[in-house]
């Protein structure tokens, strides 16, 4: 089995720390307390409409509160516009739409979660509370637009400004911003019908967060109608009550009935909606909708429920007719992406796909037909971030230099003058500025929290937007996790991460932590800050490695960033080769002197839990013990777009879930297991643990648990979070 180890390399006034200083020990308690042991967190980069101003959300390392702050591009300074607390009266107010959004994008931050320049760039608008507010940026002041009993959510300002945008009720609203003057565009909405809010699946699943767009004139706003009626109804207790009170959730599981979804268009004025026409066929997928540059002509991505073709439909929104654009099709599944640019000058558009094994960009005409291939290679795009029209350039992030990192590139519309831009090793995302002179950089590594900078295209040139310094976690004894590759059992290239203890010693042997997560939509193998689970699960992996633990995790096959033919092995069967993987990982293991073959764990939370659960029934158990965090147990619990797309729908694959659910296995445990889950989560329920739980009943099967009340998928929260850290360091402890 051959092995090469790659160690990541730190620049070193990034390393900070003095020889000979004394090391104390990480705890939970620590981990989980203010300050952010990984400083300050920025998000919503966006720059203003002039180039001169790039706002953020800023998270200060003592708090939880989301703060708008923005950095003077001429006088490269930052500065705090609007201090959330200072809104705030009280607890937090979210409407119900906003809680299902928060947790569909895993958001824990409070204060301001999303704002939106105008189009003059003269101010900055944001939702807080249920009510919107603007920041004016000539006087510096903050008012306050609406002040209604009910929420305003998603909004949204007019591309010619002038108007606000958003839903409330589940209907759509304008506010004219000179005379205050409210329209109701939308109307019919129930408990089950709502206008311009993506629904359960498009959330959670697609990418998808908003139900309504501005056509490019303002003079249209195309909307999502979405109709929950035919989807089943799953109920979520919540036993800290005295009665327990019930959550009604529309949920859809794997071959069940889907939400239905209108598209229209309805005049920004007011006026009738104009329905269009989306086949006969109602059981499919509204996955992307966008407008094109002239704003008479409406994109819209449909995708089969089966998932195997995508068609770009063009309609024409005065005589509502539609073509056909171009149509995807795989014979396992197509892929959604956000990569449609329709260009304003010339009658093309730019497309990724999939087709040749990787993902790439492509351009085509107007009829359908490709121009040329603007990117190729055995690597991924991973977003399209602009393309600068007039001189024919294309900007996107890849990682082309290696699975495991993120660059920043330039490439010539004809797929010419191929340059990256980006500077540093590790992992960057970039926002780039209206001109395409400058970019905003997030960057890290495994060993360095996300800074911020501005950095030029040239790369000339760069200025510090947030150092953030994290000195504290200098005083940690902490070992440096290494990137390691192997070669499996199947005969494939692995990706892994290794932490050792730093007092290290290749005479004696230790016992193992094996992390995993080993689904398809996540690396757990990457030079990025937080890979792995986040920064608390980075650095508790760290805290156990100085205890006298090695922390191991491998990216099996299934898992993304190594194109399409990696992935497409867990078609119509989940959790068999992604096991064979993590067991080449253990064999691995066997090989190295210095690990006790006979003291190796595995443990997981979500899809990892799930390969935790078939590590344990179905291997013979080479592990010691498991500890499965919220895991899925039965597929036909799970919800139809994710688990369609590679499974099929239960009726059509019966034996394909029966041999990728736990519940089916639990004879074969034969070690220790520790079972974890929140009663309230909403995207794997409780019931799964459950289900479990009474399968093991049956089989005579001892194991532990521990259910967290009111925690979601999540388990959010500083004292939920201590606690089931803890729980998970005592667990190893007895055991390993």
């Amino acid at each position: 089995m051959k092995s090469v180890v790659r160690v990541c390399v730190i620049i070193a006034f990034l390393v900070s720390g003095s020889a000979g200083q004394s090391k104390t020990s990480l705890t939970v308690e620590r981990i989980f307390q203010k300050p952010a042991l990984d400083g300050v967190r920025v998000s919503n980069i966006r720059w203003s409409p002039d180039g001169s101003k790039v706002c953020y959300l800023r998270i200060d390392a003592t708090s939880d509160f989301n703060d708008l702050w923005w950095f003077d591009v001429s006088s490269g300074k930052s500065s705090l516009l609007v201090k959330s607390e200072v809104i705030l009266r009280g607890e937090q107010k979210f409407s119900k739409e906003e809680l299902m959004m928060r947790e569909r994008t895993r958001q824990t931050g409070l204060g301001i979660t999303k704002y939106v320049w105008a189009p003059d760039g003269n101010s900055v608008f944001f939702p807080i509370d249920g009510d919107v507010y603007v920041f004016d940026a000539n006087t510096r002041k903050v008012s306050q637009r609406t002040k209604t009993a009910d929420s305003e959510f998603d909004p949204k300002i007019a591309p010619a400004g002038g108007q606000l945008s958003y839903v409330r009720g589940g209907e759509i609203y304008t506010l004219d911003l000179k005379s205050d003057k409210e329209t109701k565009l939308t109307s019919g909405a129930t408990d089950k019908i709502k206008n311009g809010i993506s629904e359960f699946i498009a959330q959670e699943e697609m990418g998808r967060t908003t139900g309504y767009w501005w056509s490019p004139d303002s003079k249209h706003i195309s909307y999502l109608q979405i109709d929950n009626t035919p989807v089943g109804e799953f109920k979520i207790p919540d036993y800290l009550t005295y009665y327990t009170d019930i959550k009604v959730q529309e949920y859809a599981k794997a071959g069940q009935s889907n939400t239905l979804v209108k598209v229209g268009v309805v005049p920004a004025t007011g006026g009738k909606t104009t329905w269009l026409d989306l086949g006969q066929n109602r059981d499919i997928y509204v996955a992307r909708v966008d407008w094109l540059p002239d704003g008479q002509k409406l994109a819209v991505q449909l995708q089969t429920r089966s998932q195997d073709t995508l068609d770009l439909c063009l309609y024409d929104i005065k005589s509502v007719s539609r073509t056909i654009l171009l149509r995807e099709i795989d014979s396992k599944w197509v892929s959604l992406h956000d990569e449609l640019r329709f260009l304003h000058n010339r009658k093309q558009f730019l497309w990724s796909s999939e087709r040749d094994g990787f993902k790439h960009l492509y351009l085509f005409d107007m009829n359908g037909e490709m121009v040329n291939r603007v990117t190729k290679g055995t690597w991924d795009i991973d977003k399209l971030i602009a393309v600068d029209e007039e001189k024919g350039m294309v900007y996107f992030t890849a990682n082309k230099e290696s699975p495991l990192e993120r660059h920043f590139y330039s490439v010539k519309l004809d797929g010419s003058d191929f340059r990256r831009l980006s500077r540093s090793d590790g992992w960057h995302e970039v926002v780039l500025s209206p001109d395409f002179q400058r970019f905003i950089d997030t960057y890290s590594n495994l060993l360095r929290p996300p800074l911020v900078s501005l950095e030029s295209v040239s790369r000339k040139s760069a200025v510090m937007v947030e150092a953030n310094p994290t000195s504290e976690l200098d005083n940690f004894a902490l070992p440096k996790p290494e990137l390691i590759t192997f070669e499996s059992d199947a005969g494939h290239e692995l990706h892994a991460f290794i932490i050792k203890p730093s007092t290290f010693d290749v005479n004696k042997q230790y016992p193992v932590i094996v992390y995993v997560y080993g689904g398809p939509t996540s690396q757990i193998v990457a030079d990025r800050w937080g890979a792995g689970g986040g920064m608390q699960r980075a650095l508790w992996h760290r805290s156990m490695a100085e205890k006298g633990y090695i922390v191991f995790g491998v990216d099996g096959r299934g898992t993304p960033g190594r194109g399409r033919e990696f992935q497409n092995h867990i078609h119509k069967r989940l959790g068999y080769v992604e096991v064979k993987d993590q067991i080449s990982g253990v064999n691995y293991l066997r090989t190295l002197p210095f690990v006790d073959s006979s003291r190796i764990m595995i443990w997981g939370k979500s899809y990892g839990g799930y390969m935790t659960c078939m590590a344990m029934f179905t291997t013979g158990s080479p592990y010691k013990f498991g500890m499965a965090v919220a895991p899925v147990t039965d597929w036909r619990n799970y919800d139809t777009h994710y688990t369609e797309r590679y499974l099929e729908r239960p009726q059509d694959n019966p034996e394909g879930y029966r041999l990728s659910s736990p519940i089916n296995f639990v004879n074969g445990l034969q070690r220790k297991l520790l079972v974890v889950h929140g009663i309230a989560d909403d995207n794997v329920h409780f019931q799964d643990s459950v289900i479990l739980a009474e399968e093991l009943q049956k089989a005579n099967k001892q194991f532990d648990f521990m259910p967290y009340p009111r925690s979601t998928h999540s388990f959010s929260g500083d004292v939920v979070g201590t606690h089931l850290y803890n729980l998970l360091s005592r667990y190893i402890q007895e055991n390993l």
